[in-house]
């Protein structure tokens, strides 16, 4: 089992900055690629950002490049989201996840282990 948390959601101004963080424990979490998906009201689940097991390997979803970066620090088992310029269309819970497999992954299907979500809104 791998236990995942997310912390630093908020209610931010348009253009403004956020930094989420999803600490993992139970299983080793340095084997694990993580990623970040975000789902708004009334809305699937969409891919925001990927990093593969060791941090060589990241992907994002278009709408988010050059915006967000993802990152780990495997010592503090924990995954980041750094987003800047943040826009309304950003509001949503993200969630972390966790695929066994090590790949950065964009397909909700291939992750094994979920947080509950943290919300950010971003207001105009």
């Amino acid at each position: 089992q791998l236990q995942l948390v997310e912390s630093g959601g908020g209610l931010v101004q348009t253009g403004g900055s956020l930094r989420l963080s999803c600490a993992a424990s139970g299983r080793t979490f340095s084997s694990c690629a993580m990623g970040w998906f975000r789902q708004a009201p009334g809305k699937e689940r969409d891919f925001v950002a990927a990093i593969s097991w060791g941090g060589g390997s990241t992907n994002y979803a278009d709408s988010v490049k050059g915006r967000f970066t993802i990152s780990r620090d495997n010592a503090k088992n924990t995954v980041y989201l750094q987003m800047n310029s943040l826009k309304p269309e950003d509001t949503a819970v993200y969630y972390c996840a966790a695929n066994l497999r090590g790949r950065a992954a964009w397909y909700v299907y291939e992750y094994d282990y979920w947080g509950q979500g943290t919300q950010v809104t971003v207001s105009s």
